[in-house]
């Protein structure tokens, strides 16, 4: 009886040795194929580290590259024209101007205007809606380009994704830049993401001078900048046509300015004030 027993406690030894050892096995095997997969990944790493260091730089362009470059503009006619020449058809604009100085008035206008060639989402932060809104639309004559032309009144984080979808606009008019909370890393960082479109932002202002530092920031970064004083909308670059300025509202702009056009220097005080 007792070496049946001790027979039996061999033989229970025996397979848990063997057990044992085929755990032992799958664990080596298994930490073998960890080792592996992370020498491969930190390979993969390294590789990628490499070829960062070492990126090609661009190719340097030659004058020739540049003047061959084939940009799309806006084929303006008339007094856009003669106010802002032939601006390219993406990047950004900057519109600021003072309460009163038609700034509404002009935006609805140069959206209407634009819609000619795309179509054109207002992204009405500041006043959405609102009763002045409608009264300004019926003004402009909004009803013209309903089919071109959408209102909107989302945080940028919405409309950032509304632009990354198909057949999104063309053509997108921000106002105000103060209600978008935005930094000028912000800033740039969502220009970047939607470099094929047109971005016009549309600016408070403080004085002569875009309210708030990051807007100044933004506007130095525009391609063109239209400051709208006395119902006149002035190129302040850094496109211009032979007149400069366009004419937001005849009856009131005759009365500020007197039948005079904006010398240089009218309006043009909120430029060097930044120096």
């Amino acid at each position: 009886m007792l070496l049946k027993s001790v027979e039996r406690h061999l033989n229970g030894i025996r397979i848990m040795t063997k057990q044992y050892k085929k755990d032992a096995a799958q664990g080596i095997s298994e930490l073998t194929q960890t080792n592996s997969e992370l020498r491969l990944c930190a390979r993969e790493l390294e590789k990628e580290m490499w070829l960062q260091k070492h990126k090609p730089l661009p190719r340097a362009l030659s004058v020739s590259d540049v003047l061959n470059m084939k940009k799309e503009t806006f084929k303006f006619g008339g007094e856009w024209a003669e106010a802002f020449g032939e601006p390219e058809r993406n990047g950004v604009w900057f519109i600021w101007g003072r309460s009163g100085s038609g700034k509404t008035t002009f935006v609805l206008q140069l959206c209407k205007e634009l819609a000619r060639f795309g179509r054109v989402a207002y992204d009405s932060l500041e006043e959405g809606t609102s009763l002045t809104m409608k009264n300004a639309f019926v003004r402009v004559g909004m009803a013209d380009v309903a089919r071109r032309f959408v209102l909107l009144n989302e945080s940028m984080e919405d409309l950032s994704a509304r632009l990354n979808k198909r057949k999104s606009p063309d053509i997108i008019v921000i106002d105000s830049f103060q209600y978008t909370q935005m930094s000028f890393k912000d800033y740039l960082s969502f220009k970047e993401r939607h470099k094929n479109k047109l971005l016009v932002f549309v600016s408070q202002a403080s004085g002569n001078l875009p309210s708030g530092r990051p807007s100044v920031s933004v506007m130095y970064d525009a391609s063109l900048k239209i400051w709208v004083e006395g119902y006149r909308a002035i190129s302040k670059g850094r496109y211009f046509g032979n007149k400069g300025y366009y004419t937001v509202w005849a009856e009131r702009a005759e009365l500020y300015w007197g039948g005079t056009s904006p010398a240089p220097s009218q309006g043009g005080e909120c430029l060097r004030d930044m120096k």
